[in-house]
């Protein structure tokens, strides 16, 4: 007799979707969604990420490192700077369709239990 083993079912939903899983894993910090959309806009030094976020230059370093590893930003350098763009334009279009999800389910989001604004204790 087979017995329900779950964390074997949760494996074996997941084979093969990692890749998707660390893609949304790197859009869900604050600080890189906000580069992200940032970047969206056009190319940007860190200097003027650090600006127009209000964030320290070692955080805003670190975050571009990190989408930079992801594949989702490159940078151009020039001289002693270098400017980060979107390296993905397809990466517009997952926003732009996650808006659309948010639009759609209202608040649901919001008030996740696990993942909304009051689990994470900033409206609560």
């Amino acid at each position: 007799m087979l017995r329900y083993n779950r964390h074997m079912t949760i494996n074996c939903l997941a084979v093969g979707m990692e890749p998707a899983v660390s893609l949304f894993h790197s859009l869900s910090d604050a600080t890189r969604l906000a580069i992200v959309r940032r970047l969206a806009e056009g190319e940007a030094r860190v200097v003027d990420l650090t600006r127009d976020l209000g964030l320290a230059q070692s955080t805003v370093s670190a975050h571009v490192a990190c989408l930079r590893d992801c594949g989702l930003v490159s940078g151009r350098p020039e001289g002693r700077q270098v400017f980060y763009s979107l390296s993905r334009p397809e990466l517009l279009d997952l926003l732009a369709a996650a808006e659309a999800v948010l639009a759609a389910t209202g608040e649901a989001v919001t008030l996740c239990p696990r993942y909304g604004v009051v689990a994470d204790g900033v409206g609560a």
